[in-house]
């Protein structure tokens, strides 16, 4: 049990911003957001933090790859789920979006 929870908190520690805005940076409209799921583990460890996501959209404006460009382990894996569910507005080259999803228990 006690290097379970040293494990977590270890892992909770790898959040590795301070600064960033809480705010979506997107050049394209996202038409549909799909919400992450909030995993079990942040939840039992009432963890909360930011994971931001390097989109790269079709033209057509589905999801073509994701990149986590940071965040919590425990946190990433919901937030691509979701984020490669999204749907953007057409354009008429494939683009690389930045988007940046909050975490808080709840």
């Amino acid at each position: 049990m006690q290097r379970a929870k040293w494990l977590l908190f270890v892992v909770a520690g790898l959040t590795f911003w301070a600064g960033l805005p809480t705010l979506a940076q997107s050049d394209r409209k996202v038409l549909e957001r799909v919400a992450p799921v909030y995993p079990e583990l942040a939840r039992h460890a009432n963890l909360s933090g930011l994971v931001k996501i390097e989109v790269t959209v079709r033209p057509n404006g589905t999801v073509k790859e994701t990149r986590v460009a940071g965040g919590n382990p425990v946190l990433c894996g919901a937030a691509v789920d979701a984020v490669r569910k999204w749907k953007f507005e057409a354009a008429t080259s494939e683009t690389t979006e930045i988007v940046e999803l909050r975490f808080q228990p709840h």
